[in-house]
């Protein structure tokens, strides 16, 4: 089986353009969404609760993502310990979903493909690109409780989105309308 990543950083219009590709017939496993799933499963929330503290939790048991991002997203060592966390589970689902698929080429969408050391699970690396200002736009209208200073901490968090672009097969550069970028599809 052929497994392609769809990787960018934060507003670089991964999603948009992984729905392309699920038009063209190739499925696509969401890792974000994967991992949304991951964070209400108990034993990862024992696991969580280990490493950060109850803290991180509302009153309920569930995560208080609000906290849990505060926390790692200040401490380099923290953040890098939530990923070596997640990762595993995230890539575990990916394998599982990939077999059940029927056709020969599958894709995954997920913003941390280089950050988390993940490229050898992949056969071709494909990066969404961005100028950095339509990201933060984008990002602000997805999201707005989130600041600007926000962003760009998450931004300063992951790979420099040139270095992605360095390191991949493929850039589609979605430029000022996500349309612009269908033409390298």
């Amino acid at each position: 089986m052929y497994k392609i990543a769809l990787t960018g950083g934060i507003g670089t219009g991964k999603t948009y353009l992984s729905n392309h590709f699920v038009q063209m017939g190739i499925p696509v496993f969401y890792a974000d969404d994967e991992a949304k799933k991951i964070y209400q499963d108990k034993e990862f929330i024992q696991s969580l609760c280990r490493a950060f503290g109850t803290e991180i939790l509302f009153s309920d048991g569930r995560v208080n993502f609000r906290q849990l991002s505060s926390l790692v997203f200040s401490d380099e060592d923290k953040l890098q310990t939530l990923n070596a966390m997640i990762h595993p589970w995230v890539m575990r689902k990916f394998e599982e979903w990939a077999a059940k698929q029927s056709c020969n080429t599958v894709m995954m969408e997920a913003a941390i493909v280089f950050e988390g050391n993940l490229t050898h699970y992949f056969d071709k690396i494909i990066v969404a690109d961005a100028p950095l200002e339509l990201r933060i736009q984008r990002i602000m209208k997805r999201n707005p409780e989130w600041t600007r200073e926000e962003i760009l901490q998450r931004m300063a968090r992951q790979m420099p989105q040139e270095e992605k672009c360095r390191r991949a097969d493929l850039v589609v550069c979605t430029g000022e309308t996500y349309a612009e970028g269908l033409k390298f599809i």
